[in-house]
């Protein structure tokens, strides 16, 4: 049974949920940091944080156990997904949970900045009345520009409209006829827009491209008296350049939940005037922390049950619908991959995957790193799935070319893969009859055999005798033959042929020593693969 560890305080509908799946054992231990952190994760397969806890690379390193991480939340900045993808660790989030609350979070804010309430409220409590004092500006009229129209983003645009804002932004990933939808003008960069606008909110994640995105020379394109907010994450605004920006009065209010730093209890820009900040309080609402704990569980109990993957932020996402569809071909690429990675083992620098017939339309990405999956399992020393396997071939220099065609051949579909290496190249093609993965093909020769259990692979000449005295050998060393095929490369006798032999145990050293001696015989492997019915985790096995 799956083991699940919680390492931030989750909402108890979250648990609720994970202690009724009935597959899943969980415990709840916050707090963790450092080695202690790092020992305990060794002893789940699932984990679920929020923003509290930090799993950064030497954490993460050397666990074999850990499979999935579901933060409950969107940003996964306390995460190192790099260190994950390599460990083949699914980093999963719920961006849809607290996008009400961050929104109305980002729309509180920008009231409150405009109409000057949080001093009004201290002067009141202080024992003075300063109406004058505490003149404010109003939204309708003015112009919004936002950075970043993911989910929180059209969320805040909703709502400034509905208050009569003219909403302009920036996002490289939002098409202009979904723009034109949204009666969003959008500019070409986010320098492009900071001209033209009255309030500027970002929400977009934290990356190399997006830190001290607003600076001290980007705040001099803006409009003096402009307002900033940031309720995304902290470090996309330069938090000394609004300083110096409130200070000069280029800067008309800065309004932030976030900072470069969490927890956050000292800034320049604490007591400043014009300066209304909170402690991240963006998802601080019960609905939200109902949701996206919620949501983290059914993302860990899904990926256990099915082995569907989704919102994953560090690979494609499997979800169910797509894993059933894929899942034959998935298993087919990923045995031929165990196949040659146990044949003609010789250093490759190059692997070509040929996807011809139905499954070139399928997602071959998928595929390839099943492939890769399985050429590396008996390889390396570290756990290897769909997840770190293609990070893991590159790694090693080792180049994933792709080949599609969608025209049928003898096969509805058919997947080749070809291991080149300086010494030789190895070749095979699988299908599948039904829902079982087939070898269709070995090198030059065509032939028809399972791909589960344990095979042992012959290249010989094609003249009489060979079949009958590779059985003999094995029979006196009583190894079971289960079913035998032969392929050869050419109509023609005496010619190159592959034989293939589904064996019931493991052949020993004394029978290949043998048979490597006979004539005619030129090379022999001995392949393990799973039985038939038998899937990895990540294929829902």
């Amino acid at each position: 049974m799956p083991r699940v560890i919680v390492l931030d305080n989750l909402s108890q509908d979250g648990l609720d949920l994970l202690g009724s799946a009935g597959n899943i054992e969980y415990e709840v231990k916050t707090g963790l940091k450092g080695e202690e952190l790092r020992e305990v994760l060794r002893e789940f397969d699932g984990a679920i944080c929020r923003s509290g806890v930090k799993l950064t690379g030497d954490i993460l390193e050397g666990n074999r156990r850990l499979k999935a991480i579901a933060r409950a939340g969107v940003g996964t900045d306390n995460i190192d997904k790099e260190a994950a993808t390599r460990q083949g660790i699914v980093v999963m989030n719920t961006p849809g949970g607290n996008t009400v609350s961050t929104a109305e979070h980002t729309m509180a804010l920008m009231l409150a900045l405009s109409r000057n309430v949080a001093p009004a409220y201290q002067s009141l409590v202080e024992g003075r009345w300063d109406r004058k004092k505490y003149m404010g500006t109003q939204l309708a009229g003015k112009t919004l520009g936002i950075i970043g129209l993911g989910r929180i983003g059209k969320a805040v645009a909703v709502r400034a409209q509905a208050m009569d804002m003219t909403v302009i932004g920036y996002d490289p990933f939002l098409s202009s006829q979904r723009a034109k939808e949204l009666e969003i003008e959008t500019y070409a960069s986010a320098r492009d827009l900071l001209p033209h606008v009255d309030y500027l909110t970002v929400h977009s994640p934290l990356t190399d491209e997006t830190r001290d995105l607003i600076g001290a020379a980007e705040i001099q394109t803006m409009r003096p008296g402009v307002r900033l907010i940031n309720c995304a994450r902290g470090g996309i605004y330069n938090e000394a350049a609004l300083a110096e920006g409130l200070a000069s009065g280029h800067l008309g209010g800065v309004a932030l939940d976030v900072y470069a730093s969490e927890p956050c209890t000292d800034s320049p820009l604490f007591g400043m005037p014009n300066v209304l900040c909170t402690p991240h309080l963006g998802a601080s609402t019960r609905e939200a922390q109902t949701n996206v704990a919620v949501e983290a569980a059914e993302l860990l109990i899904d990926f256990f049950t099915s082995g569907a993957v989704r919102q994953s932020v560090n690979i494609s996402p499997l979800d169910p619908k797509t894993l059933k569809s894929l899942r034959g071909y998935l298993n087919v690429a990923y045995r031929l991959g165990l196949l040659l990675g146990q044949v003609d083992q010789a250093p490759a620098n190059t692997c070509r995957l040929c996807y011809q017939g139905e499954v070139a339309n399928k997602d071959t990405r998928l595929l390839s790193s099943a492939f890769a999956a399985g050429l590396l399992e008996h390889a390396l020393d570290t756990e290897v799935n769909i997840i770190n396997a293609a990070v893991l071939l590159k790694d090693r220099g080792i180049e994933l070319i792709e080949e599609r065609s969608s025209e049928t051949g003898d096969f509805i579909s058919l997947i080749s893969a070809e291991v080149v290496s300086k010494a030789r190249t190895a070749f095979a093609s699988g299908t599948l009859f039904g829902n079982m993965p087939r070898l269709v093909q070995k090198g030059q020769c065509r032939l028809e055999s399972p791909l589960d259990g344990i095979l042992w692979l012959f290249s010989h000449r094609d003249v009489p005798g060979i079949i009958g005295r590779v059985g003999s050998v094995f029979g006196r060393h009583r190894v079971n033959i289960a079913q035998m095929t032969v392929g050869r490369a050419s109509q023609e006798p005496g010619g190159e042929a592959v034989g293939v032999l589904v064996l019931d145990a493991r052949p020993p050293a004394e029978a290949l020593t043998e048979i490597l001696a006979m004539d005619n015989i030129h090379r022999a492997w001995t392949v393990n693969l799973p039985a038939a019915d038998e899937m990895p985790t990540w294929l829902g096995g």
